[in-house]
């Protein structure tokens, strides 16, 4: 049941930094002109990146050993709830990504803006994989 319990505690730490993101950070940064605000964006998105990605992945792997441990099915679709944020952001998120990425910061303007804030809804949705995570792992972890 070990694995169980890790596997909630990384999806908890990845819904909660997603949360964060999308309630703290995006409208902070959302206060800023438009070159800051692109400025600001590029490392926060690379640095966040490469910890939520490593947090799917290590959720998924705990997810799916908890189920092979349990035969509990939920913990097979918290697994999958995690790791879905790969797709995801490589199909839904990826096109949004690149354009700021691949813009000027000091060509920052309404279009790169408009960007960020669409950036940000897109990743609204990482978050609700996240605490989709979540719930699906305290079920399984309830049913015992």
């Amino acid at each position: 049941m070990l694995a169980g319990l890790l596997a909630l505690v990384v999806a908890s730490v990845f819904a909660g930094a997603a949360i964060y993101i999308n309630v703290v950070e995006q409208p902070a940064r959302l206060t800023l002109e438009n070159k800051a605000l692109l400025r600001q964006w590029k490392p926060a998105y690379k640095r966040g990146f490469v910890m939520q990605a490593s947090l799917a992945v290590l959720g998924f792997v705990l997810g799916m050993f908890a189920w092979w441990q349990t035969d509990n099915f939920a913990f097979v679709l918290g697994a999958i709830m995690l790791i879905a944020n790969w797709p995801y952001t490589l199909i839904g998120i990826m096109p949004t990504n690149a354009m700021l990425m691949n813009t000027e910061t000091m060509s920052a303007d309404a279009d790169s803006r408009a960007l960020i804030v669409r950036w940000g809804r897109l990743h609204a949705v990482r978050t609700a994989l996240g605490f989709a995570a979540v719930a699906l792992f305290v079920i399984a972890l309830a049913r015992g």
